[in-house]
């Protein structure tokens, strides 16, 4: 299997965590107020972890590999890293749509490399150093601290 087939494993590993996370939300009596609830003033609510994720998939499998304008552009403000949580929640259905399509644009776009542009560093991340292998490797950690920082959220949530 190729190195990139592998980051594409691990990757589905971690949307399997996250979509376990919404599916207990959706199983509460109040999945809304839920996706809604933060920890403590000023930190990001459950809605923002997630749709952080994808909008972040989105923005790497658009923007910043090829240039495109990614889908969810009027998201894009909102959820991008450093943006600061707002208090319009999201739906649970617009979570996850933007879960599925992002990771499908970031899919396609992963499909267009292989294993010997691992040392390639795009354009968008020349001033950072990050080569494609980088990239991976952020990604797949990516989902998988913002899923940490839902799911620690929810349990918070479930015992407050």
């Amino acid at each position: 299997m190729s190195a990139i087939g592998v980051y594409l494993q691990v990757m589905d590993f971690n949307r399997t965590r996250t979509l376990a996370t919404l599916d207990d939300i959706a199983k509460q009596a109040d999945p809304v107020a839920i996706l809604g609830w933060r920890p403590g003033k000023g930190r990001a609510h459950i809605a923002w972890q997630l749709m952080h994720i994808g909008i972040t998939e989105e923005l790497f499998g658009t923007e910043r590999l090829f240039g495109r304008t990614p889908a969810y552009a009027d998201m894009v403000p909102r959820f991008k890293g450093g943006s600061t949580p707002d208090d319009d929640i999201p739906s649970m259905e617009l979570i996850r749509e933007v879960l599925e399509e992002s990771r499908t644009h970031l899919r396609n776009a992963l499909a267009t490399f292989t294993d010997s542009d691992l040392d390639v560093i795009p354009d968008w991340f020349k001033e950072r150093g990050w080569n494609l292998a980088r990239i991976l490797q952020v990604v797949c950690w990516h989902e998988g601290h913002h899923q940490g920082q839902a799911h620690i959220t929810l349990n918070l949530w479930k015992n407050k």
